[in-house]
């Protein structure tokens, strides 16, 4: 058990980008894909019927301009896009109107908006 709390120690350590490149060489290493429930779900959901199809699931959420406080923004954007560094963070602040979040569910879109225009950017859910 010594082993765990080492490892679990290292990973509170690490920053999301390393985590990032850990599961990759992870998967890599081992032939897994840590992805596979996304996918299976995403396939039980493409064979639902119709009348489902009609009710919107996914949303993006676009971030339409950062207002007067960009840094905040900058810091929010790196909270909700996992693996992104600073410099895409800010790339990405600048180059608005651009998606932040892509096909998530509602509840995701949903919460990514409201920390959004928290730190004063303006964002729309489609």
């Amino acid at each position: 058990m010594a082993n765990v709390d080492e490892l679990l120690e290292t990973f509170a350590g690490m920053t999301l980008l390393e985590l990032s490149e850990f599961v990759k060489a992870f998967e890599d290493k081992f032939e897994v894909t840590a992805a596979a429930p996304v996918a299976v779900a995403a396939v039980a959901g493409g064979a639902a019927p119709a009348e489902a199809a009609e009710e919107q699931d996914e949303f993006d959420v676009i971030l339409e301009g950062a207002g007067d406080k960009k840094i905040q923004v900058i810091k929010v954007v790196r909270e909700i896009v996992s693996g992104l560094g600073l410099k895409e963070a800010k790339d990405l602040v600048e180059g608005a109107p651009k998606p932040i979040l892509e096909k998530v569910a509602k509840e995701a879109a949903e919460a990514a908006k409201a920390k959004l225009e928290e730190a004063g950017a303006k964002v729309s859910v489609k």
